[in-house]
């Protein structure tokens, strides 16, 4: 019996051997804003250990001296104040909290995903005349997506850059919020649809190193992760050479094909690219016909597009949710998309022969509420009319 005592607790040391496999990327990093990040952690964790330590030790000496066991512990009913201890108490965490603000403050600015690098590592600055890389990331479902159009390459679930060159990432994603993390690179960054972001970051010592998705994004995630591949100048040359013998084109079309879902993509790389491909995945246009966000932007600003935009409402039919093959139309509704516009013979064939339509155009501009009643005042009269047509220059309003 005591043999199996002896040995009862091995099983639970089996715990213990997946940690074996592990790899401290974020406390062991290769590129210097990685170092950096991780100088902040280490810095900021061994400060709030001043606080911890002492007050953990303390709880334990507190609860042996004055337990009720020990009758040597000194029995003081009327004691209620110590300013020196009081002192202490605060002093010591105020001070910690101003010192961590303080290191925060900084290194959250200099280390900005948007901040150029101003330095390769500790004692090397960016010359003047270095030109950081582009790459462009799309995060996809559940795949990565790396155009270089400088190079006029892309790339599937692996990227390559020179060592000690920085590079500039332009981040977004197709369906879903997703992020975007080279724990040995730089810290995390957030890609959306509809919107870009930015990272700065660099490689130090050459290797092969893992980026993965640290954002949930659906059943794929867990094998939505790359290969970042360090190395020289011309390591990083023999692999754009050998992503454009590879052949293949990454137009449109293709890039619709990659955007479904699909699960655990071998890396693949494209030798040329569509150099309007990247604005238009940010602007969530790539399906043919579909407007821009970018057009449409400029028409809102321009006041709308009136009457001749009720014909370029179309069916929709290549929305996120039926890519991943669920519809999910909104209150009930069928999904649409907004169309590009139709070229002015189309609109003549379509209006001009209308007279009912080609009337002049009713300005719009002066509407001051829409089916909302006018603010009522003290002194002022109600009035019936829900929508209100005020013309400025001569202080009228037109009731309905």
């Amino acid at each position: 019996m005591t043999q199996k005592r002896k040995f009862a607790g091995l099983p639970w040391l089996a715990l213990a051997f997946p940690l074996a496999a592990c790899k401290a990327e974020v406390l062991a990093p290769a590129g210097d804003v990685a170092a950096r990040q991780r100088d902040l952690l280490v810095t900021s964790t061994l400060l709030m250990l001043l606080i911890i330590v002492p007050v953990m030790i303390l709880t334990v000496i507190f609860a042996l001296r004055y337990r009720a066991r020990n009758r040597r512990a000194d029995y003081q009913p009327d004691w209620d104040h110590s300013t020196k201890l009081e002192f202490v108490i605060w002093a010591a965490p105020l001070l910690i909290i101003i010192t961590l603000g303080a290191l925060t403050w900084v290194g959250t600015h200099l280390l900005d995903p948007y901040r150029p690098l101003d330095r390769i590592t500790s004692g090397q600055p960016v010359a003047s005349d270095t030109r950081p890389l582009q790459v462009q990331v799309v995060a996809m479902d559940w795949k990565w997506l790396f155009i270089y159009p400088e190079q006029g390459i892309a790339s599937i679930n692996e990227m390559a850059v020179p060592v000690d060159r920085p590079v500039e990432f332009t981040l977004t994603s197709t369906s879903v919020m997703n992020a975007f993390y080279i724990p040995a690179m730089a810290g995390m960054i957030y890609a959306m649809p509809g919107m870009e972001t930015k990272l700065n970051g660099v490689f130090n010592r050459p290797g092969e190193y893992k980026g993965i998705a640290s954002h949930y994004s659906g059943q794929g995630f867990s094998g939505m992760h790359f290969k970042a591949l360090a190395s020289d100048e011309a390591g990083f040359d023999a692999w754009v050479a050998r992503a454009r013998a590879g052949g293949g084109t990454l137009d449109r079309p293709r890039y619709l094909e990659l955007e479904a879902p699909s699960e655990n993509v071998p890396p693949m790389s494209f030798a040329d690219v569509d150099p309007q491909l990247f604005q238009r995945v940010v602007n969530m246009c790539v399906e043919p016909g579909k407007i821009c966000m970018a057009e449409m932007m400029a028409l809102d600003a321009q006041g709308g597009t009136g009457l001749a935009g009720t014909m370029n409402v179309q069916r929709l039919t290549y929305d996120k949710d039926q890519r991943r093959g669920t519809r999910a139309p909104v209150l009930g509704w069928d999904p649409f998309q907004i169309a590009s516009f139709c070229t002015p013979e189309d609109s003549a064939r379509m209006f001009g022969k209308s007279p009912e339509l080609t009337r002049t155009t009713v300005n719009m501009t002066p509407l001051r509420g829409h089916a909302l009643p006018p603010p009522k005042g003290l002194f002022t009269p109600s009035q019936d009319n829900a929508v209100t047509l005020l013309d400025p220059t001569r202080g009228q309003a037109q009731k309905f």
